[in-house]
């Protein structure tokens, strides 16, 4: 049994990816991230050992209620470019994803982009879609967007550099990445074993079984957090 205590409040883990979230609908549509509660942001700082800064919004949240995936702002207070629009903070789902990097999926997802102009085409879409993305939240803002040819994530459009930052953008805009969809397709499921932490702001703490995977942390691509 999950204590709701600590939660996000849904009360269970039984579902997957597929049919939880808070992010957009099918077909790579308008995502739309729910503002972060104190809870939320208690979570996340649980979840990275740190507090989070830059924080737009949850754009998805594992079965266990909790945030999975962050929209943050493209530009820290101080006004230093961050680029990756949607950072994965579980770090359950961080581990798994670097175990399926260590198996070499990355290689061979390369090898593919250079032999499919289809999945070509829909990866530069992705791509395009997470520059769009990035712009609008810049002016949503009130701030200045970043600069023309600033890198996307994960190594979009021309390489496969990063699987945190792919299946986070599959997760808030279901549909969107393709190579995000793929490995997200190759997971366990990793909120089944209950919350990476607890999400109570006045006794946040870690789960022990969700250790943070040095090597998914220190992963290409995946910009320190906010």
């Amino acid at each position: 049994m999950i204590d709701e205590r600590c939660t996000g409040g849904s009360g269970g883990a039984t579902s997957g990816p597929a049919t939880n979230g808070t992010a957009g609908t099918a077909g790579a549509a308008a995502a739309a991230s729910e503002p972060a509660s104190e809870r939320d942001v208690a979570a996340v700082a649980a979840q990275l050992g740190r507090e989070p800064r830059g924080i737009r919004g949850v754009a998805y949240r594992c079965p266990c209620g909790l945030p999975a995936v962050l929209e943050t702002a493209p530009r820290l207070p101080d006004g230093t470019p961050f680029p990756t629009l949607f950072y994965l903070t579980c770090p359950k789902a961080a581990s798994a994803i670097g175990t399926l990097e260590g198996g070499g999926v990355m290689r061979e997802m390369q090898a593919r982009l250079a032999d499919d102009p289809a999945l070509k085409a829909g990866y530069t879409a992705a791509h395009e879609d997470y520059l769009r993305r990035r712009d609008e939240a810049a002016r949503e803002d009130g701030i200045e967007p970043l600069p023309a040819g600033m890198q996307s994530a994960g190594g979009m459009p021309e390489r496969v550099k990063c699987l945190h930052a792919l299946v986070a953008h599959e997760l808030a805009v279901p549909g969107a990445n393709p190579f995000g969809r793929e490995a997200l397709a190759a997971l366990p499921d990793w909120w089944r074993s209950g919350p990476c932490v607890c999400a109570d702001p006045d006794n946040v703490h870690e789960d022990p079984a969700s250790q943070k995977d040095p090597a998914a942390q220190n992963a290409p691509d995946a910009e320190e957090a906010k």
